[in-house]
């Protein structure tokens, strides 16, 4: 295949980085796939052919292991998904240390090793990163003071990848989605259901109550935000460097000074009454 390219999808094992897989592996890419649980990896990498390689994206070498694997078994490396990534609810007052530096040291400092180590093969290829950073970046809420500045962190990250490398012909941008249906959004929705009361219907529930005032009025799927990220990595976008893709159901476009004219908001107390 004329157009195949060599990919690394951090965080490859789940959600959108295995929707990210398997789609790149339909269109003949070779992907390899990285994140701390062996077992997801290895699941995917079964089921799409990619290879696994599991790896702390924190750690810087197991991160230089990770690109060399890639080129050792597929002689270059064109791309970067860095996926990978943690939260700690918490406002600034209440987050312990360990928190912030938990969600720091995988959403900021990985993508930051990896970019560094893969550099040299991504300029040889005059290739090309997305990172999957969040409506947080651009957007904030209640006790998401870890993970909102983490995010906003990968997006200015990128930039400094499209500013700095863009003329040799290294590509940086960062998708933001907004509530997707995965793994990790499924335990915070599963905590939401508890503590808003919403009895039976569970994460069900949680997800049309948190989407209920977005306009697309539900959450995304894996594969919505995989074919933007797809998308990005390709010729198709090759004008495209620095931008921020919000895949988000129109969220970032609503107004919430406005919303009260269109909807009821009614308190909810979380004992149920």
């Amino acid at each position: 295949m004329a157009d195949q390219r060599v990919f690394i999808i951090t965080g490859g094992g789940t959600g959108i980085g295995a929707a990210t897989v398997r789609l790149l592996r339909a269109d003949g890419h070779h992907v390899v796939i990285s994140g701390r649980r062996p077992e997801p990896l290895f699941a995917i990498a079964r089921e799409t052919g990619a290879l696994a390689h599991p790896a702390d994206a924190a750690d810087p070498g197991a991160v230089q292991s990770l690109v060399d694997a890639a080129v050792t078994a597929y002689g270059r490396l064109d791309g970067l998904v860095l996926n990978a990534g943690v939260g700690r609810a918490g406002a600034v007052g209440d987050l312990a240390d360990e928190d912030w530096e938990a969600v720091m040291r995988t959403n900021v400092t990985g993508p930051f090793l990896l970019l560094r180590a893969a550099l040299p093969q991504l300029l040889r290829a005059r290739g090309s990163v997305v990172a999957v950073a969040s409506v947080s970046a651009l957007r904030n809420g209640q006790a998401n003071a870890a993970y909102a500045t983490s995010k906003a962190a990968l997006l200015q990250l990128c930039r400094s990848v499209a500013v700095d490398y863009g003329r040799q012909g290294v590509r940086a941008n960062t998708v933001c989605p907004s509530w997707v249906r995965t793994e990790m959004a499924d335990r915070r929705m599963a905590r939401f259901a508890e503590e808003a009361a919403l009895g039976d219907g569970g994460v069900q529930a949680a997800y049309e109550e948190a989407t209920r005032l977005i306009p697309a009025h539900r959450p995304g799927e894996p594969h919505e935000v995989a074919e933007a990220i797809s998308w990005l990595l390709s010729p198709a976008a090759s004008f495209v460097n620095g931008a921020t893709l919000t895949v988000d159901g129109g969220v970032t476009a609503v107004d919430p000074g406005t919303l009260a004219f269109g909807h009821r908001i009614e308190p909810r107390t979380t004992d149920g009454g």
